[in-house]
């Protein structure tokens, strides 16, 4: 267990102090201020994220000895850049998607090519469907840090299971390790965001964690886990796809400010926001629960079961998020 655990401590206590120090630094150049798409009511520092990326990044790359590949560093490093240059003076949405695109491409065709998830289908277009889906998976992350702890109630309980697989030896220990950082790493930036925050991870932090959390879950997919590695982020998945597919089919201009997400939605219900994120923790450790069962399961029909069951929670959750609560 000290696999996971020392680093993840390491990383929590790293991320704590560069968050803490500079927080005056953010309060004065990266004031996230409100608008269509946010849920805070007064201008907020953001940039956090820059203690969470160097934490994590520095602790797991100490920690196994230079196995994580330096495409992912390096991407992981360039989709930080282009964050925090958002979050002082906003991008044109061309030039960040390509920018992504790049950091996403330069870590999945250096990955090796022995590792397949459907070997039946031609390489290059596997490797093409990854791509997009590693796009999508970086953005939706962004998308989705919305609330305040909204990430750190996805990415802690993922983090936790993917360190966990890591040290049962059904994902890689470079992928444990770093996820087991990530997740000490969100741990610290935790309670300077709970509500009400007093500080944001910005673009600077959700982009790379999108693409860090991205990659550990490819590497289970790798693995001969995929059921696993769809389980873990599907509350995610499922609110920004239906999300990202309702607004086209209404011809809304998708890639605009907008408060459309289920999470969102359900604080304009009624629901609170300490509501809205147990909610989604609680889903997600049952999501948790169900991926270490396909894993350990070894059995198509308890796979599949579990997948469903996992559709069904996060369905149940969805539908809560977008109907009106009581008075």
């Amino acid at each position: 267990m000290l696999f996971a655990l020392a680093p993840a401590a390491l990383a929590a206590l790293i991320c704590a102090c560069i968050t803490w120090q500079s927080m005056p630094l953010l309060q004065r150049y990266a004031l996230a201020r409100p608008n269509a798409r946010s849920s805070h009511k007064i201008p907020t520092p953001q940039g956090a994220g820059i203690a969470v990326i160097a934490a994590t990044l520095l602790v797991a790359a100490a920690w196994t000895y230079g196995a994580i590949p330096l495409a992912l560093i390096g991407s992981a490093v360039l989709i930080a850049m282009v964050g925090l240059v958002d979050d002082i003076r906003p991008l044109p949405v061309l030039l960040r998607l390509v920018l992504q695109a790049a950091a996403v491409a330069a870590v999945v065709f250096t990955a090796p090519e022995s590792a397949r998830i459907v070997p039946a289908l031609p390489f290059a277009l596997e490797r093409g469907l990854i791509l997009l889906a590693g796009i999508w998976f970086v953005n939706l992350v962004n998308f989705m840090d919305g609330l305040d702890l909204m990430t750190v109630a996805e990415v802690v309980p993922v983090t936790a299971v993917l360190g966990l697989l890591g040290w049962f030896g059904d994902l890689s220990p470079s992928a444990g390790l770093l996820a087991a950082a990530l997740c000490g790493a969100m741990l610290g930036f935790a309670p300077f965001n709970r509500p009400v925050a007093r500080v944001f991870l910005g673009d600077v932090g959700s982009l790379p964690i999108g693409l860090l959390l991205g990659w550990c879950l490819l590497e289970l997919a790798w693995h001969g886990q995929p059921a696993a590695a769809l389980l873990l982020p599907a509350y995610y998945l499922a609110d920004s796809t239906i999300t990202l597919l309702r607004r086209i089919v209404r011809r809304e201009p998708f890639w605009s400010a907008h408060r459309t997400h289920f999470y969102q939605r359900a604080t304009d219900n009624g629901f609170t926001v300490p509501r809205v994120i147990g909610e989604v923790f609680a889903l997600n450790l049952v999501l948790a629960l169900l991926a270490i069962v396909t894993v350990r399961a070894g059995s198509t029909t308890i796979i599949v079961a579990s997948l469903v069951a996992g559709a069904v929670a996060v369905g149940f959750v969805l539908r809560r998020f977008s109907r009106t609560q009581a008075s």
